[in-house]
């Protein structure tokens, strides 16, 4: 990735954090953005290669022009925009959430991607070129119940890179990442708890650790994917394909 600036939304921790640090280990530049400017300016301060941050709420689109301002006047271009950040402030059954909590999945989840990604193609991607990487989930493929409009979202998600991958080629390739259960601070209540049990049932005897999904982003980031758009990669250990029981 020399020569290249990916910017990267949920970067502070997790999945997000290992993207950047992939990238930033691989030649790129790279924003990293998120709430918090401190878990930001840690977060950087462990990573090889080139890096800036930027504090902005992924779901406010005031913020998030702010943020892909700052990187194009920081850079000089995007190349690479990875829509990471996503909030999950319910568990329960769907029929049962409230609609604030229920707007705010939406926000983050679903409209943020859409709306970071008309920034940047209206910042540079539309005259340049270069990649947009949504992180969906696996939960947008299959069901979990308990967290059923989180699920919701990643569904959608992935529908809106198939229809962004129409729209924004040849010179723009958009695809996703689903991936399966990652052991984050995100997702702790669903694995922590059970961990070597759940293990023993995905093919590949363990759960997702965040580089994994990094390794993932980098080859849908640079030129090894060239002739791929509008997909989504399941990286889940072979989970979906388990025999049943």
């Amino acid at each position: 990735m020399d020569g290249k600036v990916a910017l990267v939304t949920g970067a502070s921790k997790g999945i997000g954090r290992a993207i950047a640090a992939t990238f930033a280990a691989s030649g790129a530049s790279v924003m990293l953005s998120s709430r918090k400017q401190d878990a930001l300016d840690e977060a950087a301060s462990t990573m090889q290669g080139t890096t800036a941050t930027f504090a902005a709420n992924a779901g406010d689109p005031e913020q998030a022009k702010a943020c892909v301002d700052a990187a194009i006047e920081r850079f000089g271009r995007i190349d690479v925009l990875v829509n990471n950040a996503a909030t999950n402030p319910y568990m329960g059954p769907s029929i049962d959430i409230d609609l604030g909590r229920y707007d705010k999945t939406m926000q983050v989840n679903l409209r943020g991607p859409l709306v970071w990604t008309q920034l940047a193609w209206n910042a540079w991607l539309r005259d340049n070129g270069g990649a947009v990487i949504n992180i969906a989930s696996v939960g947008g493929i299959g069901i979990e119940p308990s967290i059923g409009i989180y699920n919701t979202t990643k569904a959608a998600l992935i529908y809106l890179t198939r229809t962004l991958a129409t729209e924004l080629a040849p010179r723009v390739r958009v695809n996703a990442i689903a991936p399966g259960l990652v052991k984050t601070d995100m997702a702790r209540a669903l694995w922590e708890p059970n961990e070597e049990a759940m293990a023993k049932r995905i093919p590949l005897r363990r759960l997702g650790e965040p580089d994994d999904i990094g390794r993932a982003a980098l080859f849908l980031a640079t030129d090894l994917s060239s002739w791929i758009t509008g997909h989504t990669l399941v990286v889940d250990g072979g989970a979906l394909v388990r025999p049943n029981g």
